[in-house]
């Protein structure tokens, strides 16, 4: 018989899967200790690191940006004082620490504001070559690190002149709890800037000082081992074919203190298209370090080891239950039905067929005896089962059989995976997910305001620009700087009477002029989209006002942020004016304990996100959620929008989920193994078994012309060439049984 078809086959596979599933299942449900910091917070330590790095690399190039544009349209216009290049620029941003304008021939400094800028570090590579111009890292004599940006001054029959802008290297300003704290650091594990720690300083314990000081070790430690780690291409540095954050990022475990280990994730600032490498942040080889003293929950659960050991022998038994049964009922009668069939094909007819007692394999065994007694058979065997009656028996055949093995193994698989380790409101959630889930919300409401801040100051260096009695050339600027602003869907000029004078983009909409109103607005209620407009006087123009209409679009793009759930901009009335993943303008948020939230968190402006946070009970699971109201400097803080986040706690990576899933895991592979398996007998056995009963019937009731074909190389296709052998034989003896009257007529009549 051959070794890959027939009833052997599928009874060995299922064999096989069900001491694999045992083994499998002892092993992920067995003893299994607790980890001293659970998956899920060095993933939130990953992505917070993430998060900075992003938001300080948006900083990094807008400043480049924003001086690049600003020298850009200067020299596209006359002749400029640099005391009043230093002006305008500072009233349009205010984010450099100290400006200078300097002769490139010279070197003489022509205007000076803010900080004083050391100079020493300008030479001759630092203006040319392939990275000329580019940001610089400069440390002072104070010790603390600035970042030099350069622009070139270069107008018609003047010496070039270098614009010089220095500004802090810190991380987001943002609540990092008492004990949190993010680094910045430089491509050899130098630490940068640091933020954090200058809050536990406070702290009056002794024992709390003392954790302090081996946080900032531990932060020492492990920013040398984040700085090698990025140093690796970001193709290389996660699985092929995995998605996620463009540059390298990771976690790292320090050491233990007090009860308490140091978890860090680190990440490398990374261009936001790692195809284009425009940023001119991703070049400067910083990383992102986040630590976080994480309490050790090194626990092991009781009867683990037994209970892994009892579920597991569990399926073991009902598999070899399942296997035998499938033996005794299925493979068994068939191999005598084999033997049984070859024996009369062969001409043995002097012992009655053993005829099993129902099923297809009866019918097919009366079928047999028939055929035996029709081909002159005889003898007689008084042990074996009479073919009188077995037409009238059941016809449930081999269904029964496997729907009884599926039953025995649906005894386990329902159980495990639907029934045992089942979660439920009790699970404790750590508290480090609460917090990091404020936190990060916290850092994205940042970012989202800085963003706004940005939009705006780049329409006052627009609107500078302008000259609203050119229509034509203004229209010409609006275009030119609505290609360079992708934030912004249409950019339009209106005057007092709020008609437009100028514009690009899309269609304007109505911009009402006051000093009460806000510079940054929103409206559309009813339509399909928010409108959110920014405005701000144009300064050669009284009562003419230069609007920018931002994308949606844009404000998503800064929500979607992974391992924080869905991400939502409100405004004062908890209605939704951007969202992650898909909204409807201005819907009301999913669940009323929300909104409390965002109204709690407008109340208290200022508190920072550490109490803006819960825990509730929705659709029978837990859900974090946090809110940070939009609080710091800048036009867009006064607008009363809320950043809200929440997620189900079962998507977080601690033991008590885990275990869920490895058990609906290890249920859903036993349904798999009968269906297979299970499958796999009905296919190959049952329905041939079944269509081989009605021929062995037909053929046993007098249907000699229908000649029976074997389909396949098995133990039902040998009985169905034993059958047709057995059909050839019965026609041979009914011509010959023809034959002899007439030979005896043709002999009586020759007398």
């Amino acid at each position: 018989m051959p070794l890959l078809g027939g009833i052997r086959p599928p009874i060995a596979v299922l064999c096989v899967l069900i001491l694999a599933l045992a083994g499998l299942t002892a092993q992920v449900l067995g003893p299994d200790s607790d980890p001293v910091v659970p998956k899920a917070v060095l993933s939130s330590q990953q992505h917070f690191a993430e998060d900075g790095a992003i938001a300080l690399r948006a900083s990094i190039d807008e400043r480049v940006t924003d001086l690049n544009r600003t020298a850009a349209a200067l020299n596209t216009g006359a002749p400029v004082k640099p005391e009043r290049v230093l002006s305008d620029l500072s009233k349009a941003y205010q984010k450099w620490t100290g400006t200078t304008v300097l002769d490139l021939e010279s070197g003489k400094v022509l205007a000076a504001r803010g900080e004083t800028i050391p100079l020493a570090w300008l030479d001759k590579d630092v203006l040319t070559g392939d990275r000329a111009l580019t940001p610089r890292m400069v440390r002072l004599r104070t010790g603390d690190v600035r970042m030099m940006t350069m622009a070139v001054l270069d107008w018609k029959d003047r010496p070039q002149q270098l614009l010089v802008a220095s500004n802090s290297l810190s991380v987001p300003a943002i609540n990092l709890g008492p004990f949190r704290s993010m680094a910045v650091v430089a491509r050899d594990g130098e630490i940068l800037a640091t933020a954090g720690f200058e809050q536990a300083a406070a702290l009056n314990s002794d024992q709390e000082r003392k954790e302090l000081s081996f946080l900032q070790k531990q932060m020492s430690r492990l920013s040398d081992q984040a700085a090698q780690r990025t140093e690796q291409h970001p193709a290389s540095a996660r699985e092929p074919g995995s998605r996620g954050y463009p540059g390298v990022s990771g976690t790292l475990l320090g050491g233990n203190y007090n009860g308490r280990t140091a978890t860090a994730g680190y990440a490398s600032l990374a261009s936001a298209d790692p195809e284009e490498r425009k940023s001119p942040a991703a070049g400067l080889g910083l990383t992102v370090v986040a630590l976080l003293p994480v309490i050790q929950q090194q626990s092991v659960v009781q009867d683990r080891e037994l209970y892994g050991l009892v579920v597991s022998g569990a399926l073991v038994v009902l598999g070899l239950l399942a296997a035998a049964v499938l033996w005794a009922t299925v493979q068994r009668p068939l191999l005598r039905l084999f033997l049984e069939s070859r024996r009369l094909a062969r001409g043995d007819l002097t012992r009655p067929v053993s005829v099993p007692r129902w099923g297809e394999a009866a019918r097919i065994g009366s079928a047999l005896e028939r055929l035996r007694t029709q081909l002159g058979g005889a003898g007689d065997d008084p042990g074996a089962t009479p073919a009188s009656g077995t037409r009238g028996r059941s016809r449930l055949g081999l269904r029964g059989p496997l729907a009884l093995t599926a039953a025995l193994l649906l005894l386990w698989c329902v159980p495990v995976g639907l029934l045992l380790n089942r979660t439920d409101d009790s699970v404790s959630v750590p508290s480090t997910m609460v917090n990091d889930q404020r936190d990060r919300t916290d850092l994205i409401a940042d970012r989202t305001r800085r963003a706004l801040n940005e939009a705006h100051a780049d329409l006052v260096s627009i609107s500078r620009l302008i000259d609203a009695e050119a229509p034509g050339a203004a229209t010409g600027l609006l275009e030119e700087a609505l290609a360079k602003h992708p934030r912004y869907g249409s950019l339009y000029v209106v005057d007092k009477a709020g008609r437009v004078t100028a514009r690009a983009g899309g269609d304007p909409h109505a911009w009402s002029s006051g000093d009460d109103l806000p510079l940054i607005r929103v409206s559309g209620k009813g339509g399909k989209k928010p409108v959110i407009q920014a405005g701000t006087d144009v300064p050669r123009h009284e009562g003419s006002t230069l609007v920018g209409e931002m994308r949606v679009e844009f404000l998503n793009s800064l929500l979607a942020r992974p391992g924080l759930g869905d991400v939502r901009v409100v405004d004062s009335d908890a209605l939704t004016i951007a969202g992650s993943d898909g909204f409807l303008a201005f819907e009301e948020l999913p669940h009323d304990s929300l909104a409390d939230l965002v109204r709690a968190a407008g109340v208290r402006v200022g508190a920072g996100p550490v109490e803006n946070g819960l825990l509730f009970r929705q659709g029978g699971g837990v859900t974090v959620a946090a809110a940070a109201p939009f609080s710091g400097g800048g036009v867009a803080a006064d607008i009363g929008w809320t950043v809200v986040s929440w997620q189900k706690a079962d998507r977080f990576q601690i033991a008590p989920y885990e275990r869920e899933d490895r058990s609906v895991l290890a249920g859903m592979l036993g349904l798999a193994a009968i269906i297979v398996c299970l499958g796999w007998v009905h296919l190959v056995v049952a329905r041939p078994l079944r269509a081989l009963a009605t021929s062995a019937e037909k053929l046993a009731d007098g249907d000699l012309k229908t000649v029976l074909y074997p389909r396949y190389q098995d133990e039902v296709g040998a009985v169905v060439r034993s059958l047709e052998l057995l059909r050839q034989q019965l026609q041979a003896h009914r011509q010959n049984q023809a034959r002899r009257p007439a030979d005896q007529r043709l002999r009586v009549g020759g007398r």
